[in-house]
């Protein structure tokens, strides 16, 4: 019995099938027959000139003439004093100095500095940090001082810095 089971399954899907998607098939062959296919032609191929690399006439990008400019001749300009004592605030860092307050004697204002928890007084004219900054003035709510660094091309320059003040929340000692 199972052996005419299986024989009359498969005639019974094949009546099913036959005649369903006549119709489109139909409309496939009809739609494909003014079709053809169509490839562009290939571009042309330009032929390959060599260029001769000649590099014993152009300069080497990595001289260092290339990378660091020509000093000037005269080197004039600003330049440090190597020759004069140095005060105690110069070995300090300019950041890791504290303004925390200042004074009054008759017209001159004094900063009060704090450096490795120990206070120093200085005024203008005292040098600060270690860019050989020198105070020009000192007002209630900062220090401003004139520094000298060395530019890219190693000639002195002036930079002006300044040190504020410590607000009343701010921490002194740490």
């Amino acid at each position: 019995m199972r052996k005419l089971l299986l024989p009359a399954c498969c005639a019974l899907l094949a009546a099913c099938s036959t005649g369903e998607h006549e119709d489109l098939a139909q409309w496939m062959i009809e739609a494909s027959r003014d079709l053809k296919g169509k490839v562009s032609p290939l571009p042309k191929v330009k032929p390959y000139e060599p260029v001769a690399y000649d590099v014993g006439n152009l300069v080497d990008p990595f001289k260092p003439s290339k990378i660091v400019p020509e000093r000037t001749q005269g080197g004039g300009g600003v330049r440090p004093d190597f020759d004069r004592a140095r005060e105690p605030l110069e070995s300090y860092p300019l950041e890791s100095l504290k303004y925390v307050g200042v004074m009054t004697r008759k017209t001159e204002a004094y900063a009060i500095i704090l450096a490795d928890k120990s206070l120093y007084q200085v005024r203008s004219g005292n040098y600060l940090g270690q860019n050989f900054g020198v105070i020009t003035q000192v007002n209630e709510s900062e220090v401003l001082l004139k520094e000298l660094v060395q530019d890219a091309a190693g000639d002195w320059i002036e930079r002006v810095s300044s040190l504020r003040l410590l607000g009343a929340g701010e921490e002194v000692m740490k």
